[in-house]
């Protein structure tokens, strides 16, 4: 349900994981008021893993060995420029024209060495949860998550989680700092000193113009 004020998503997200029984799957629930995402809350059935957050309040982790842990789970580590990021990727469903051109070239890119002009990144994965995605961000299991192609109920829940845990969220697309939830079109990065420099130095690496959200 939607209004001028508010957005209300619920979604499940990891829906080819889930036909494979693979089980990084969830169920994502977010309310954004004026487009902004207010409140997230992400559970993995399969882990029995809770993430939530609130504008104002925080974010958490709750599973097995943490009971309503503040996100993230410890004092983050400085950026180290990219070579000493885990970089989560999704290939999306839509395998041709410039969006997949662009994703295509940006992985290579990311991969290369620097002898080949690549940013050497330490490995990129391919997850398959958008909102799962941003949770690992928000909890440190990952430095940075692009992404282009998923919709606006797959990232509200976990853009509030990962905003509340010190996180960032901006444009895929080289320059915009400022993403509104429905362009379809996100660059996450944890909490951490060098944070700005990490984002900028990621979007050199972005081969092309993404036009999906556009």
């Amino acid at each position: 349900m939607s209004t001028d004020r508010s957005l209300n998503s619920l979604s499940t997200t990891g829906t080819t994981n889930f036909v494979h029984l693979y089980p990084y799957v969830c169920i994502s629930l977010g309310v954004a008021i004026n487009r902004k995402p207010v409140i997230g809350v992400v559970y993995n059935p399969f882990t029995n893993t809770l993430f939530s957050g609130i504008t104002g309040k925080g974010s958490y982790l709750t599973d097995a060995t943490h009971d309503k842990a503040r996100l993230p789970l410890q004092e983050p580590e400085p950026f180290n420029g990219l070579e000493k990021c885990l970089i989560a990727v999704e290939w999306g469903s839509d395998r041709s024209g410039n969006d997949y051109k662009v994703k295509v070239e940006t992985f290579r890119k990311l991969c290369a060495s620097k002898e080949d002009g690549g940013a050497m990144v330490h490995s990129l994965r391919s997850f398959g949860s958008a909102a799962l995605n941003l949770c690992g961000v928000a909890a440190g299991y990952l430095d940075v998550y692009w992404e282009a192609g998923c919709w606006a109920w797959d990232v509200c829940a976990g853009w509030t989680i990962l905003e509340e845990a010190g996180g960032a969220i901006v444009d895929a697309n080289k320059g915009s700092w400022h993403p509104r939830i429905e362009e379809r079109r996100y660059l996450a990065v944890r909490k951490g000193q060098g944070q700005k420099e990490l984002i900028e130095e990621f979007w050199t690496n972005v081969e092309g113009t993404l036009e999906v959200g556009v």
